[in-house]
C-alpha cells in the first residue's frame, strides 16, 4: 500500500473532526463543559497494536465494532482507576455505585466519544460507518481484542480530555480491516506504509549512534530509546506542551531531507541531562553553564540523529549551530511554530528517553521535515536494510573521533 502526504493530513483531520464531535457529545452527556483534543498520530501496525495491548498496564473502556463504509475495530482506552473516577461523577446519584454499575457508565461514556470520532472520520470520508454496541473491555491484557493479520495499517490517537481543570489522558485505536485500509487510504503514488511505519526503526538507528556519543562524552554508559514516532499538526504543538518551564533548543538542517530539529525538555530534564554531563548540578534555574551544556547536548545528539538517518538514506545532512530557548510552556516552541506555519503543516515527535548510570530524563525530539523531501525521503528507506546499517560521520563531529585535545576543549565549553 502507498501513501500520499495528503494521505497522512487526512488522517490527521480524522482525529481532529471527530475530537470536536466526541467533545460536543460529551458535554451534552455531562452537562459539563469538555474539550478532547487529539495530540498526537501514530501509525501502526495491527500485530504491533496488538504487542502493545498485551503488556502496557491495566486500561478499561470500550470496543466497537465498524461495518458498512469502514470494516474494523475501534478501541477507547483510558487508565482503569481515572475511568472509574470519570464513570462516578456519572452516577452521583448512587451512594455505593457496583462494579457493574461503573463498568456500564465507562462503556456509554467511552462508547459516546468513540460514535464522535467515528461520525468525524465518516464526515472526512465522505462515506456512512455503522458502529456496534460498545463492549465494556479492560484487563492488563487486551491483546485479543485485534484479531487477524499482523501486517497492514492502523492508528493510534493519543488524546486528552480537558474539563473543570482536569486533564484526563487516553488512547483510541483504530484498526481497519485489510480490505477497507487498501480502499480508503491507499494512493498510486506516495511512499510504501512499509516505509512509513518502519521510520521509528530508522529514528532508532539515528538514537542508537546519539547513545554512542553520550557515552563516549560524559564516561557513563547512556542509552537512547525512541519509545514511538507520532505526526502532530504544528498548530497543536503549543497547545500540547506542558505549561511549565521548558527549555528548547532548535536546529535547522539541509540534505535530503531538509527541515528543522527541536529538542524540548522539562525543568527536571534538562538540569538532570546538565548535572549528568558536567557532574555537577546547576545553578538555580539553568544558569549561564548549564545553558551551554544543554545546547552542546542537543548539538550532539542532533548530529547523532542526523548522520543515523543520512547513512540509512544513503544520503548527507548538515545541521547549523544551536538556537536556545528557556521559556513558559508554549511560549518555548512559538517562535519556531510561528516561523514555520507558512511553509508546514505537520512534523513528526520522537518520544524520546535518555537513561545514562542512574539517572533517566525524558526529551520530546520535534522533526519538521520540508514537505516537498517527505515524500522522497520516506521512499528513499530501505527496510530490509535499516537494521544492519551503523551510523558513519558525515561533515559534523563524531564524539568517537576526538582525540584528547579535542575532548579537553569541549570540556572548556561545557564548564
Amino acid at each position: 500500500m502507498r501513501l500520499s502526504v495528503d494521505t497522512l493530513g487526512t488522517f490527521y483531520e480524522m482525529a481532529r473532526q471527530g475530537a470536536g464531535l466526541a467533545a460536543d457529545r460529551l458535554t451534552r452527556m455531562t452537562g459539563v463543559e469538555a474539550r478532547v483534543s487529539a495530540t498526537r498520530l501514530e501509525f501502526s501496525t495491527p500485530g504491533e497494536v496488538r504487542a502493545e495491548l498485551g503488556h502496557d498496564g491495566t486500561h478499561a473502556g470500550a470496543a466497537v465494532d465498524l461495518s458498512s463504509g469502514v470494516e474494523g475495530t475501534t478501541i477507547v482506552l483510558f487508565d482503569e482507576a481515572r475511568a472509574r473516577e470519570m464513570a462516578r461523577t456519572l452516577v452521583t446519584d448512587v451512594a455505593e455505585p457496583s462494579d457493574q454499575l461503573l463498568e456500564s457508565a465507562i462503556a456509554e461514556v467511552c462508547g459516546i466519544m468513540n460514535n464522535g470520532f467515528v461520525d468525524g472520520w465518516a464526515d472526512v470520508l465522505r462515506t456512512e460507518i455503522d458502529i456496534s454496541a460498545p463492549e465494556y473491555v479492560a484487563g492488563p491484557n487486551l491483546a485479543d481484542l485485534v484479531g487477524g493479520h499482523d501486517d497492514g495499517i492502523a492508528l493510534l490517537f493519543r488524546s486528552q480530555i480537558e474539563t473543570l481543570g482536569s486533564e484526563v489522558e487516553f488512547e483510541h485505536y483504530f484498526v481497519p480491516a485489510e480490505e477497507s485500509a487498501v480502499e480508503l487510504f491507499s494512493s498510486p503514488e506516495g511512499v510504501a506504509y512499509e516505509n512509513l511505519a518502519g521510520f521509528d526503526r530508522v529514528a532508532q538507528r539515528g538514537a542508537d549512534r546519539v547513545s554512542a556519543d553520550l557515552t563516549q562524552l560524559t564516561g557513563m554508559e547512556a542509552t537512547v530509546d525512541v519509545r514511538r514516532v507520532s505526526f502532530v499538526a504544528l498548530d497543536a504543538i503549543p497547545g500540547a506542551v506542558p505549561k511549565d518551564e521548558l527549555a528548547s533548543v532548535a536546529f535547522s538542517f539541509d540534505g535530503m531531507p531538509s527541515g528543522y530539529l527541536l529538542f524540548l525538555y522539562d525543568r527536571y530534564s534538562a538540569r538532570k541531562l546538565v548535572e549528568t554531563m558536567v557532574g555537577r548540578e546547576p545553578e538555580t534555574g539553568l544558569g549561564a553553564f548549564g545553558r551551554d551544556a544543554l545546547k552542546e547536548a542537543s548539538n550532539i545528539m542532533a548530529s547523532g540523529l542526523l548522520d543515523g538517518w543520512a547513512n540509512v538514506l544513503e544520503t548527507s545532512i548538515d545541521h547549523s549551530t544551536p538556537a536556545f530557548t528557556w521559556d513558559m510552556g508554549p511560549a518555548a516552541v512559538d517562535p519556531l511554530i510561528v516561523g514555520l506555519s507558512d511553509d508546514q503543516e505537520f512534523a513528526f515527535v520522537f518520544d524520546t528517553r535518555i537513561e545514562a548510570a542512574d539517572a533517566a530524563f525524558d526529551v520530546d525530539v520535534y522533526v519538521i521535515p520540508d514537505e516537498r523531501d517527505l515524500e522522497r525521503a520516506l521512499e528513499a528507506v530501505d527496510v530490509d536494510r535499516v537494521d544492519d546499517a551503523t551510523a558513519n560521520a558525515g561533515d559534523d563531529v563524531d564524539v568517537r573521533d576526538l582525540d584528547d585535545e579535542d575532548l579537553a576543549g569541549l570540556e572548556e565549553v561545557l564548564d
